[in-house]
């Protein structure tokens, strides 16, 4: 099974690409709740827990990452 290398964003990355969604006014609130929780801010908090749905997912499936670097370990 391969690792991946996944660290959360401590440095400034050209984020030009938009992603719109359609939420209830609840899901939205339960959102921004969570995100503050956590300590984020509401985009940061939904592009993380978005990763790791798509990392989930992706890996279930035996696909390549495209946002993630594999690390060759021996």
């Amino acid at each position: 099974m391969p690792l991946y290398c996944y660290s959360q964003y401590s440095f400034a990355v050209n984020r030009d690409q938009v992603l719109q969604i359609r939420l209830t006014e609840n899901e939205k609130r339960g959102f921004q709740a969570a995100a503050e929780l956590a300590g984020l801010p509401l985009s940061s908090w939904t592009r993380e827990r978005l990763r790791h749905a798509a990392i989930r997912e992706m890996e279930n499936a035996g696909k390549t990452v495209p946002f993630v670097t594999s690390l060759d370990v021996a």
